[in-house]
């Protein structure tokens, strides 16, 4: 797989790939934008309380029909959504990768 740019720190870096995963298109960008730069314990994290609902992944371009809600003032934005299905996938590739 070609990635558009390496990272400086190859050992502190990790890389995943997905394939016809039933999710949205839209989701999955606003996660993947939410978590990246985070490291890897935080994002689990972070996708788990999205699960549970206690963080909000921010809606910043895709972001018609989506409701306010007061979780996302956290990140300056005010639209934001819990896409539950998105956030149990990646939360299941780094566990498979961890063991």
């Amino acid at each position: 797989t070609r990635y558009s740019s390496e990272p400086d720190n190859t050992a502190k870096a990790a890389k995943a790939k997905g394939s016809h995963l039933r999710v949205h298109f839209k989701n999955t960008r606003e996660a993947a934008s939410a978590i990246r730069h985070m490291h890897l314990r935080r994002a689990v994290r972070f996708l788990k309380n999205v699960i549970a609902k206690k963080e909000i992944v921010p809606f910043t371009r895709f972001r018609g029909d989506v409701g306010r809600k007061a979780q996302c003032k956290q990140w300056k934005v005010c639209q934001g959504r819990w896409p539950k299905k998105i956030s149990r996938v990646p939360v299941a590739t780094t566990k498979e990768r961890r063991e």
